[in-house]
């Protein structure tokens, strides 16, 4: 659309398609916060003031919300600086879709949760299954939108040296989808497409991304599989993702009770990855750590448990779970995540909605108290409806009736005898 030498005057015209294209859009899909919001911005000076390289950059933030015109968010950024340079357009965006109505709001990281207890045998509950993940991005790389093949093998290479350390404190393997590292030789950590399936089965290796429509559009999915894989500990219970949505997926499991232990974790490994010589993670001064999608802004961070609650979903759905969960900003997905099916014996997926403008000890707090209310509800004593009661007490009545109808009847048969 467009492109570094275009005229003004064929600029003006390529903006005005792009309004008129947003509004098309928002007339069925009125939440496409991108073309809400995009629609405007092209019409402020700071657009007007941006190179053509840069106008450039900014529709390629934009493009997979108007590529997908149901997208609820729409864009993606390309460079951590992009928060910032194009912040008239992101940060309405970031701040509509995490509800800062102050538009004053500032990330702050905090990870202490001082003395709390949050063992979840207080709350009935015996092992639990523990994930968290956060998302993270290097300094001195483009966003996984922005980059070409060369940058994505070089970004794998460069992650190496950290792998063999983690390995070092951690064990396990490396799983690499790069074919080969071109001129420089083989890759020693190249798998089969087997392998990767077994991977992939199990939960531990991402999919294909190049089926998905919104990632496509936003270039994140190019040049597939170069640049993917993943780094498991020996006692798989750590993972690195490299080369999916964003840079790194670095996450942490566990099955236990207490969900300080798999927090514990990963921030320990967020310390040795970060600790490790020339990694620096791309902050923002007002939205934390930086990610490509703007819904992850902040912590970054997605935690969740699996729990059995086999009364509130005895009709089969999650429906009774997410009205319990949803003034407590938790999510109810499937044990496979979203969009899938609850667990035969009742087992859901609940997870905090919040990544910004939320501390990380706050986000273990808010999963604890959402434990805490599912079980309170799951463990009450069934509620009797007015109907049940009037039934309830006619039929207490009538026994009364007809036990004092009885003794009254022997009583006359006496008395005749």
């Amino acid at each position: 659309m467009f492109s570094e030498d275009m005229s003004p005057e064929t600029r003006e015209k390529l903006v005005k398609d792009l309004i008129e294209a947003c509004e098309g859009i928002l007339a069925k899909h009125p939440g496409n916060r991108c073309c809400i919001y995009a629609k405007d911005y092209v019409s402020t000076e700071e657009f007007k003031s941006l190179s053509n390289e840069d106008t450039i950059t900014f529709w390629k933030c934009i493009k997979t919300g108007i590529d997908n015109p149901d997208s609820g968010l729409g864009c993606y950024a390309m460079t951590p600086n992009d928060y910032s340079k194009f912040g008239g357009f992101f940060d309405k965006v970031i701040r509509d879709y995490h509800g800062d109505t102050t538009g004053e709001k500032k990330h702050e990281t905090d990870w202490n949760t001082g003395d709390t207890d949050y063992d979840v045998t207080k709350l009935g509950q015996e092992e639990l299954s523990m994930r968290v993940r956060v998302g993270r991005n290097l300094v001195g790389f483009n966003l996984p939108g922005a980059m070409d093949k060369n940058e994505r093998v070089k970004f794998e290479r460069r992650m190496l040296p950290a792998f063999e350390q983690l390995k070092e404190k951690y064990g396990g393997d490396v799983y690499s989808l790069t074919p080969d590292f071109g001129e420089d030789g083989e890759n020693p950590n190249s798998i089969t497409d087997e392998k990767y399936q077994e991977l992939v089965d199990a939960h531990v290796m991402f999919k294909d991304m190049a089926a998905d429509p919104y990632l496509n559009s936003a270039g994140i999915s190019g040049d597939w599989p170069h640049g993917r894989g993943c780094w498991q500990s020996e006692d798989k219970m750590r993972i690195i993702w490299f080369g999916e949505e964003d840079q790194l997926r670095i996450m942490c499991m566990k099955k236990g009770s207490n969900l300080l232990e798999v927090f514990t974790n990963l921030n320990e490994m967020l310390t040795t990855v970060e600790g490790i010589e020339g990694i620096v993670f791309a902050k923002d001064s007002s939205y934390g750590y930086v990610t490509s999608c703007p819904s992850n802004l902040g912590t970054g961070m997605r935690a969740s448990v699996h729990i059995k609650i086999p009364k509130l979903t005895s009709d089969g759905s999650d429906a009774k779970a997410k009205e319990v969960c949803k003034p407590l900003g938790l999510a109810v997905r499937g044990t496979g995540g979203e969009h899938t099916p609850i667990g035969a014996d009742g087992t859901v997926d609940i997870s905090p909605s919040g990544r910004l403008f939320i501390k990380e000890s706050d986000i273990i707090g808010k999963l604890y108290e959402g434990i805490e209310k599912l079980m309170a509800v799951e463990n009450a004593p069934p509620r009797v409806s007015y109907w049940s009661r009037l039934a309830r007490y006619v039929r207490e009545t009538f026994s009364k009736k007809a036990k004092k109808d009885k003794v009254s009847t022997d009583d006359e048969k006496k008395s005749e005898e």
